[in-house]
């Protein structure tokens, strides 16, 4: 007897998912596993669903987001995470269920002008915040389940709904920096910290608050990027041997205080001339590995 035509074809498919090697990282990535899985769902509806022998069942293994039960209904799976595919329909069995705390929608964030496809992904079914037992905030309830089932020994639970109160925390520390006479130059201090901090910036032997009434220094302040954080920048235009010197973010609340120094060098010319360069490096506001994974993990 021939083999079912679903089989016939994807095997091939499977086949190639199969040798592709999983990413490593933190969290799981939404990507080949629970594709892998789709496809070995699809075989099995092939060949239909054998009489359930749940001792012969894997024990799955590092579930962020729980477990959830395969098709057949007979052995345990890992639940599919937020962010990944999901199968939209409940009689469906390729992408997967989502986890607890997740529901599966339609992603409509996309282009639809030009022709992108909405795709259904896990959500979170709530986007408060709160406190976890070991000190520290979440965005929601399910990057709090994520944490507790990847360290179970932690025993960590909810504390109370909303962000836990904390001193100051320095997220991105100003860089030292070295420019030329007449060029400008900014530093940057991003901080968490609840109830929020205000932020001041110094420079080391002078007894004020910048910029003070110096035209040619500004200091600027908004909130985030993240919840709970406020970003501050101190720019000094056309730069001149006596800004040279070290300078300091400073954050407050109720709770304490942090600060972080970062130094500032100014070359002459002629100066730049004897070092040999003949160009000055890039200012290094923002190392290219934080700035790539500042969005998603906000706040473990």
């Amino acid at each position: 007897m021939p083999p079912p035509l679903a089989a016939t074809w994807a095997l091939p498919l499977l086949l190639l998912v199969v040798r592709t090697p999983l990413p490593t990282g933190a969290r799981p990535s939404p990507g080949p596993d629970y594709l892998r899985r789709g496809w070995l769902r699809l075989l099995a509806e092939g060949e239909g669903c054998a009489p359930c022998r749940s001792e012969e069942c894997a024990a799955p293994r590092g579930c962020l987001a729980g477990r959830v039960l395969d098709a057949c209904g007979c052995c345990w799976e890992c639940a599919n995470l937020e962010g990944q595919l999901c199968d939209l329909d409940p009689s469906a069995h390729f992408y997967g269920r989502c986890g607890e705390q997740l529901e599966c929608r339609l992603d409509t964030g996309g282009d639809l002008s030009r022709g992108e496809v909405p795709e259904p992904l896990c959500v979170c079914r709530s986007q408060h915040p709160l406190c976890g037992s070991d000190g520290r905030t979440y965005s929601q309830i399910c990057r709090l389940q994520e944490a507790a089932l990847a360290r179970p020994d932690a025993n960590l639970t909810v504390v109370h709904p909303g962000p836990c109160e904390s001193e100051p925390q320095i997220v991105l520390h100003p860089y030292d920096i070295w420019n030329v006479t007449g060029k400008d130059v900014i530093f940057g201090c991003e901080v968490f910290a609840y109830p929020m901090a205000a932020i001041e910036w110094r420079k080391d032997g002078l007894d004020i608050q910048l910029p003070g009434d110096d035209p040619h220094i500004s200091v600027q302040f908004r909130g985030g990027p993240q919840r709970f954080e406020v970003t501050s920048w101190l720019q000094i235009q056309a730069v001149r041997p006596s800004d040279e010197g070290t300078y300091r973010c400073l954050a407050r609340n109720a709770l304490g205080q942090a600060e972080a120094p970062a130094s500032l060098t100014v070359l002459t010319p002629d100066q730049l001339n004897s070092t040999g360069f003949p160009q000055l490096p890039a200012q290094h506001l923002v190392p290219e590995e934080e700035a790539e994974s500042e969005e998603g993990e906000d706040y473990y």
